[in-house]
């Protein structure tokens, strides 16, 4: 009797283990049924996105890849907008419309941003303004620029300034990062001669199948925009290119910083430093404050009713730094 329970219990555990084996299966294939249709829900979406929003400026060749830029108005200095982190031309839609009032106006997508096509490593300040650059030429906009970088696009702008002097009028940093937000490594000061294979992250995966753009409002990929420009905006922000390129921007960041920290100075080039009136503390101010060093002709501006994001909070404070830089040239 002893051993006839001892196999009955045996042979229990087994069905028991084949059962739980069984709804192991049924877990694994409905997760991975998901994440199907969610790669065919993304894939449709984009492409349904791609026909209802084309490109408002154009897309120019800058060396076996396009980039795309938007110019309005008319005039001298020309404007060049470099936006920041995980921003594109879409995001400065309030602003762009008023400046062209004065002079020409051009806003442009980094690689992988937006319209811009992706772009192979590394991705960092050096190689933006390098971009940058080659895409002016390539596109035929007139010197002298005026650069206006917000956040990250203060580090290319930097870098930029530096490296193209002759072309460059005048600069506007508005809400710039600082070289000192980052650490300098023995590491981080080594540069990187070549391009390497883009990077890939769990960001891209979540985009790919779709989490990103169910998820676009939680994630801030809404901002407040015209209607037409706010989707359009979200549509190519939630896109796995564009999430990577997030990605691969925020990993060069450190070396974008090393590579900002070069550039000591401008000279006597005119400069407009805005910040914040909104969300302050004391390490920011003083970075701010800081970035005035970079020329003998400077002056600090206040957005009192702005946070970071000016170009949303308060575009009125941003065109009228744009538009006196401008005037100042003239």
């Amino acid at each position: 009797m002893g051993q006839k329970n001892q196999v009955g219990r045996v042979n229990a555990l087994k069905r028991r283990g084949r059962g739980c084996f069984l709804w192991l299966r049924l877990v694994i294939v409905f997760f991975l049924s998901l994440i199907l249709l969610g790669a065919i829900y993304e894939s449709v979406a984009e492409a349904i996105d791609v026909q209802l929003y084309p490109p408002s400026g154009q897309m120019v060749n800058v060396g076996g890849y396009q980039l795309h830029i938007h110019c309005t108005g008319t005039g001298s200095p020309t404007v060049v907008i470099d936006a920041g982190w995980g921003d594109w031309s879409a995001k400065w839609s309030w602003v762009q419309p008023e400046v062209a009032k004065t002079t020409q106006v051009c806003t442009y997508d980094r690689a992988g941003m937006g319209y811009s096509e992706a772009r192979s490593l590394p991705r960092n300040a050096k190689q933006f303004a390098k971009e940058l650059h080659t895409l002016l030429h390539q596109a035929n906009i007139p010197v002298p620029y005026v650069l206006v970088g917000h956040s990250l696009g203060g580090l290319s702008v930097r870098v930029f300034a530096h490296d193209y002097a002759a072309e460059v009028a005048g600069v506007v940093l508005i809400e710039s990062m600082s070289p000192a937000q980052f650490s300098q490594s023995p590491t981080d000061k080594k540069p990187q001669h070549t391009l390497q294979p883009r990077g890939f992250s769990i960001p891209f995966a979540l985009a790919r199948i779709g989490l990103v753009r169910l998820l676009a409002e939680p994630l801030g990929l809404k901002p407040a925009l015209l209607p037409g420009v706010q989707k359009a905006f979200t549509a190519f922000s939630v896109t796995p290119r564009s999430v990577q390129a997030w990605a691969d921007e925020g990993s060069g960041m450190p070396e974008s910083g090393v590579q900002a920290r070069a550039v000591k100075s401008f000279g006597a080039l005119p400069l407009i430093v805005l910040s914040r009136g909104l969300d302050l503390d004391s390490d920011w101010q003083a970075m701010q404050s800081e970035l005035l060093q970079l020329s003998s002709n400077r002056q600090q501006l206040i957005a009192e009713k702005s946070g970071h994001n000016l170009e949303i909070d308060q575009p009125e404070a941003a065109i009228a730094a744009i538009v006196k830089m401008v005037k100042q040239l003239r």
